[in-house]
């Protein structure tokens, strides 16, 4: 463990942030003289990472959406490497975003074999490409999984591998004063909450916004007196603060200055209809029944559509092994289909309690920090 010292991280969307935040927080735990350098968002950037360009210009998904700044992503991931090699890291540790990871960790091996490389969040292949983890395994020495099932997955193909939990299961819960802290803040009294959450990227925001928000009016017609509450993610604000005319008129829009303040808005919510992601997960942990809905361009989604091996996107049906989360995905997604499933979730709230329950206790709640647990992992 102690010959660890230089540790070279690539995060490229709010997820791998996150990630990245618990990891460096072990780290840190276990040689607080060890040093970080590489790319990561504004959490990694709170533990001590100087990136060395905006997070947000690597935060794009689906095939078609790939393709207009392939260029820009071509010359973001060669300068990723020169910055790696220039670093001389023991570890070069790649956190979830496959497709950008894959090529920094592949030209990072091929010039210096000596640098061990970690890949933080095994690849879906459960999902769809099932043969990504063999030539994942060609230049990655180790994957930490988020799900108990992907070690087994991972080895075979190859690579060691190790179970790590997820980062989720250690965050703090809000209880009723922050609640109530939360609701007295923004004037919500004790109205019932729809908290929306399109999601953290542009294409995704542009895509969803009007959806969610047309639902949201459908909704609410139905439930006089609740309230539309907008979570606004940091690379999308500037889209959202434009288009707010596309959500009900009373919406708050709400920037949440902490952590803490988002798990209170989360906790606070009677139902939530989310972009298809780890939010799913967040919403588990506070115990909010949710919709997920997500589409993406058309050439993406006929392709995806063809390439899925699995029945459900969303994480906790698959942790849990149930179908308890409605989804709403590709075509399905409309606002009249996502106004249908908010409102049958609102009429059984509790239909939800036993699978969030399951899947927080099978991604490690209540064990050792899930951040210090991947930390020992790359050190060992």
């Amino acid at each position: 463990m102690g010959a660890v010292k230089r540790i070279f991280l690539v995060a490229g969307e709010a997820s791998g942030d996150k990630l990245g935040q618990a990891v460096m927080r072990g780290l840190k735990q276990l040689h607080p003289d060890i040093a970080f350098a590489g790319v990561g968002g504004p959490l990694m950037e709170a533990e001590g990472l100087q990136p060395l360009f905006p997070m947000a210009e690597l935060s794009v998904m689906g095939l078609a959406e790939v393709l207009p700044k392939y260029r820009a992503l071509l010359r973001r991931k060669d300068e990723t490497v020169a910055a790696a090699l220039a670093f001389q890291p023991d570890i070069l540790l790649t956190i979830d975003s496959p497709d950008f990871c894959k090529r920094v960790a592949k030209d990072v091996r091929a010039a210096n074999p000596a640098i061990r490389t970690v890949h933080y969040v095994a690849p879906s292949v459960w999902a769809w490409r099932p043969k990504r983890a063999a030539r994942l395994a060609e230049f990655t020495d180790k994957v930490l999984t988020l799900l108990p099932f992907e070690p087994e997955l991972m080895r075979a193909a190859g690579m060691a591998a190790e179970f790590t939990g997820h980062p989720v299961v250690a965050e703090p819960e809000a209880g009723a004063a922050e609640i109530a802290a939360f609701r007295a803040k923004y004037g919500l009294g004790d109205a019932p909450l729809l908290l929306l959450l399109p999601g953290s990227r542009m294409g995704e925001v542009t895509r969803l916004s009007a959806r969610f928000g047309a639902a949201a009016q459908a909704v609410l017609a139905a439930h006089k007196g609740m309230r539309a509450v907008v979570v606004v993610a940091d690379a999308v604000q500037a889209f959202l603060a434009e288009n707010k005319g596309l959500f009900p008129p009373d919406t708050l829009f709400l920037r949440p200055e902490d952590g803490q303040e988002k798990r209170a808005a989360f906790a606070a919510a009677d139902v939530a209809l989310a972009a298809s992601g780890t939010v799913s997960l967040e919403l588990a942990a506070a115990g909010t029944p949710m919709v997920i809905g997500y589409d993406m361009a058309w050439l993406s989604r006929v392709i995806m559509a063809r390439m899925l091996l699995i029945d459900t996107v969303t994480l906790v049906n698959l942790v849990s092994e149930t179908r308890a989360v409605p989804e709403r995905i590709g075509k399905d997604c409309t606002a009249e289909r996502l106004a249908e499933a908010v409102l049958g979730v609102l009429a059984q709230p509790q239909a939800q309690a036993e699978a969030a329950r399951l899947t927080m206790e099978r991604l490690g709640k209540g064990g050792e920090d899930p951040g210090l647990r991947a930390a020992k992992a790359l050190l060992s």
